[in-house]
């Protein structure tokens, strides 16, 4: 006899994104970033970091949060048309957002860079939604078999023009040549302008991260006991490490490159925390200290987007010769510190305790903003 299905909204889906925003914060904002603990610092190249886990993290919980939000969409081939027309909406909302987080203070068509995280989060969860409203599981597990299989022949392979053999290198592999084809170096990621870490090739195997949330998702709402929820969860969690790690002795890890074996290693990470925080939270019922994580989870859009902001603005403005941003932490945290690393870290926090009241206040109020 099946057990009764599990609840409508994931309290532990909650937790999991406001934990993985309260790391991105810490990555994204170091006191200095000329002092970094590795792990908080993303691999030179091939590799994986715990600050390499956030991006995958976010779109796997993409494809996870889809099943909750759009199961009751797919009851018709009339409810799952319409449903389509608010997915694109959101999808060109979040490109959009993305577009105006990358010029903040700094507007300039000539520059403007295209790609970029939001960006391809919506390009992932637009194509996500719609796989999911029109596709059955199976043909699902098949797409992303062909994304990842395809995108390493692809990048292993085909050659590239006007640089010979396929190769992975960051300026000359297949998809920095299409970047500068399709987007012009000028509207590439500004640290290099010869290739960009969310290009439009490496998009095919991201969506293939969102795809595996998705199937976790559906899991998930299987109306099995819940331990057998878990189980399967955490087995395939394990696999994915296990054959990512496998891949990976032929086609590297890398998270600027999105290689399959990355889509398998992070995805099989995201699936064991996710299991071990469904049990946790959702299945024994344990809520103490859940909440400033959920308080970063359900605004997680407005995490992402204010911090941004909010860090070029105080690159932007100055105290002296000092940005604010380097104002406050040289004179304000930096000194109580003698470790340069330890300093930097403490910024990081600071930031993210700030972030963390900002959330909580609006949390505690109800406020929620969603594309």
């Amino acid at each position: 006899m099946l057990a009764p299905a599990p609840p409508a909204r994931l309290i532990s889906l909650d937790v999991f994104r406001g934990l993985t925003v309260a790391l991105m914060l810490l990555v994204n904002n170091p006191g200095d970033w000329g002092h970094i603990y590795p792990p908080l610092a993303h691999a030179d190249w091939n590799g994986c970091t715990l600050a390499d886990l956030v991006f995958p993290f976010f779109l796997f919980m993409v494809g996870v949060s889809t099943v909750y939000g759009l199961s009751g969409k797919r009851a018709t081939p009339a409810t799952r048309r319409a449903a389509l027309g608010p997915v694109l909406r959101r999808t060109a909302v979040l490109a959009g957002l993305g577009l105006l987080a990358s010029t903040w203070l700094d507007f300039d068509l000539a520059t403007l860079r295209i790609p970029g995280v939001l960006v391809r989060i919506a390009l992932v969860y637009g194509a996500t939604a719609a796989i999911f409203l029109l596709t059955a599981w199976r043909t699902q597990v098949a797409l992303i078999v062909g994304l990842l299989v395809g995108y390493a022949l692809l990048l292993q392979v085909v050659p590239v023009p006007g640089f010979g053999p396929a190769n992975l290198a960051p300026a000359t592999n297949l998809g920095a040549w299409l970047d500068r084809i399709v987007f012009g170096e000028a509207h590439l990621w500004k640290e290099s302008r010869t290739w960009d870490p969310e290009g439009l090739l490496g998009t095919l195997p991201a969506l293939g991260t969102g795809l595996l949330g998705l199937l976790a998702g559906q899991w998930l709402r299987w109306p099995a006991p819940a331990a057998r929820r878990t189980a399967g969860l955490l087995a395939a969690g394990t696999a994915g490490i296990a054959a990512g790690l496998l891949w990976h002795k032929g086609f590297p890890i890398n998270k600027s490159l999105w290689t399959s074996s990355y889509v398998l290693f992070t995805g099989g990470a995201a699936a064991l925390v996710l299991a071990a925080l469904h049990w946790w939270c959702d299945v024994r019922g344990h809520r103490r200290g859940a909440g400033p994580w959920r308080a970063l989870g359900v605004n997680a859009l407005a995490a992402f987007f204010g911090s941004s902001i909010v860090a070029r603005s105080l690159n932007r403005a100055h105290i002296g010769t000092l940005s604010v941003k380097d104002f406050l932490y040289q004179k304000g945290i930096a000194p109580w510190f003698t470790e340069p690393r330890m300093a930097s870290l403490a910024g990081a926090v600071a930031c993210l305790l700030v972030w963390l009241a900002v959330l909580g206040w609006l949390y505690r109020r109800g406020w929620v903003w969603k594309a």
